[in-house]
């Protein structure tokens, strides 16, 4: 009988040795985990809920949400894809739901609903794990893999690393030839210390455009207020996209935020009505905007050099510029990052030159796979890095068999 062993007890391990203990039952499929658990950035996605994939069902969009491994990616997709993820765990009794931005989550709303169905799958198909099983060496022997641990060795005859961003594994598979793209941190926040958000974590817009200063990188999309800085959807489009270049930047750099994604003139020009229609009100004491909420609109004001009491009336044609300026062309310097909740996504790992992507395996070994965030493959928030590893997986887990 021959052996299948997955090293890394996550999402695209899982998957493959699911499917391919399904699909091959006489082979012999074992998952080595080096922790006492299984599945654990699984557990903690999506603020706990597992955000499972997304509901774009188009290849050549789908791949747009991938700063590195767009390329790669499109025919995978064409095998295996977002309408297939949904499916395979809707046959599996695990009912689904799309939310308002596309996410995919459980209708439970926990991903231990996720964790679970994995758990019993496996053992249904007789899918062995061995806990606490940590990979000291991998060694080829002939056509076949030794892997190596502290009590025992393993000998398979095809080899998946599901190890995601595990550097130690990483310098295996250098010692294999294949080359590492330098891992940097991607979907992080920003850390800013002003006084115009300082006080005042918790409000968000629905969307502001981000970009980086002397750069080209830019992102549009929600944006939260937090006690560190600017978080939310947009600026962590903008760290995945960035993840290198802002590596590159030391975490050191300016951004100019428009938080109503509306050009200078036009917004001008509402505030110039505003200041014709309530001319007798106070300028702080009401937001011009709807999406601008009141203790972030108060801050602007002050910014612009508006006093808590002046009227609309009042204002003189550079109160109003500057106004203008918080709002459209709002200047914040960067100093630092966070990571973002437990989501933690490097942007770095096997070079994709190096990988036949119409079975996920080695160019330079045969019957050596690769899934998941080991290689050099990540995407923006939205449930993008989960269907990666489904995808990864489900190619892997039907090459084995050949």
């Amino acid at each position: 009988m021959k052996k299948f062993i997955i090293i890394g007890g996550g999402a695209a391990g899982f998957f493959a040795a699911i499917n391919a203990a399904e699909l091959h039952p006489d082979l012999e499929v074992l998952i080595l985990e080096g922790n006492n658990k299984v599945l654990q950035k699984v557990k903690v996605s999506g603020g706990g809920r597992c955000n499972v994939t997304n509901a774009c069902f188009t290849p050549n969009e789908l791949v747009e949400f991938y700063p590195r491994g767009k390329k790669e990616l499109l025919g995978p997709f064409h095998q295996f894809m977002t309408g297939d993820t949904m499916e395979w765990f809707e046959n599996r009794g695990i009912p689904l739901k799309i939310e308002d931005d596309n996410r995919v989550f459980p209708e439970s709303n926990s991903s231990q609903t996720i964790i679970d169905c994995f758990l019993e799958s496996a053992k249904n198909a007789g899918v062995k794990v061995k806990l606490s099983t940590r990979v000291e060496a991998i060694e080829k022997s002939e056509e076949k893999f030794v892997i190596r641990t502290a009590n025992e060795s393993f000998i398979a005859d095809y080899l998946l690393i599901a190890t995601g961003s595990n550097s130690k594994v990483w310098s295996m598979m250098e010692n294999f030839g294949h080359t590492i793209v330098e891992p940097v941190s991607s979907l992080f926040t920003f850390n800013i210390f002003d006084k115009r958000i300082k006080e005042i974590p918790g409000i968000a817009v629905p969307k502001a455009t981000i970009k980086v200063l002397h750069s080209k990188l830019e992102a549009q999309g929600p944006l939260l207020i937090t006690h560190w800085g600017l978080s939310g959807p947009g600026i962590l489009k903008l760290s995945a996209w960035g993840a290198v270049e802002l590596y590159q930047k030391g975490y050191s750099f300016e951004i100019e935020v428009n938080w109503l994604s509306t050009n200078l003139e036009t917004v001008l020009n509402i505030l110039k009505f505003v200041k014709k229609e309530q001319a007798k009100k106070q300028v702080i004491v009401r937001s011009a905007f709807s999406d601008i909420p009141k203790r972030l609109w108060e801050q602007f004001v002050l910014a612009a050099k508006i006093s808590e009491t002046e009227q609309w009336a009042q204002l003189s044609n550079l109160q109003l510029e500057n106004l203008v300026k918080q709002l459209t062309k709002c200047i914040f310097k960067v100093s630092g990052k966070s990571t973002f909740k437990e989501e933690f996504v490097t942007a770095g790992g096997i070079d994709l030159k190096e990988i036949n992507f119409k079975r996920f395996e080695s160019k330079l070994h045969k019957n050596l796979f690769f899934a998941g965030e080991v290689l050099n493959i990540d995407a923006i928030t939205g449930g993008f890095n989960f269907q990666n590893a489904w995808t990864g997986g489900w190619i892997v887990a039907n090459a084995v068999g050949d």
